[in-house]
């Protein structure tokens, strides 16, 4: 079983913590890690672009001149792609971007990702996490004594203290345990997480 060092917000290491191999000791599949996060950026996509085709611009109705005898080019709109003005052609229309991976690859997936932070040294354990009240120096300070930057802090139940003191810190951002994903853990520097959390994304993964 992986050991890593538990500390207070102050900084100061107090302990020691061994994690679950099912969860904080598998082996780093960076393929499936990529599948699901690519998985969580498409469903993220809004899929409202849109531009108009000949059927949506404005005018056209008319043929420009004859078919024959002009000498010139037969066409049959002024708002055929060839024009200018004319529609698009091939343009991307609204679209669901969205799907679904299966529940066991995301599980999977969110093991490694975590396994990958702690193979790394990258995941801090804290005693406990409480903020009385909405502090931003508060939580800027543990960070500091922590040394981390660009943190991912996991707690496991939401705190709304915790969230507004975090959330005007560039590159923070807080996570419960029932919401953590694959994406929010690799972009983030440091995880940072309660003991609490720990055991109960143990209930949960196992």
């Amino acid at each position: 079983m992986p050991k890593v060092a538990v500390f207070n917000m102050e900084g100061k290491q107090v302990g020691e913590l061994e994690l679950n191999d099912a969860i904080f000791g598998v082996e780093v599949n960076q393929d499936l890690m990529h599948k699901v996060v690519v998985s969580q950026l498409a469903n993220r996509r809004q899929g409202t672009v849109a531009t108009k085709n000949r059927a949506a611009v404005r005018g056209g109705g008319r043929k420009p001149w004859r078919q024959k005898g002009t000498g010139r080019a037969r066409q049959g709109s002024i708002r055929s792609p060839q024009w200018v003005g004319g529609g698009v052609v091939f343009g991307p229309t609204p679209r669901d971007f969205s799907y679904r991976l299966p529940k066991k690859a995301r599980r999977a997936a969110l093991k490694s990702a975590l396994s990958a932070k702690v193979e790394a040294g990258n995941m801090v354990v804290l005693d406990q996490l409480t903020v009385d009240g909405p502090k931003t120096k508060a939580m800027a300070n543990m960070f500091k004594a922590l040394d981390v930057q660009k943190p991912l802090v996991v707690t496991a139940e939401w705190d709304t203290n915790v969230e507004l003191s975090t959330r005007n810190i560039p590159g923070a951002l807080v996570a419960k345990t029932q919401g953590l994903n694959v994406y929010d853990i690799l972009n983030s520097q440091k995880v940072v997480i309660t003991k609490d959390a720990v055991a109960k994304l143990e209930e949960v993964l196992v």
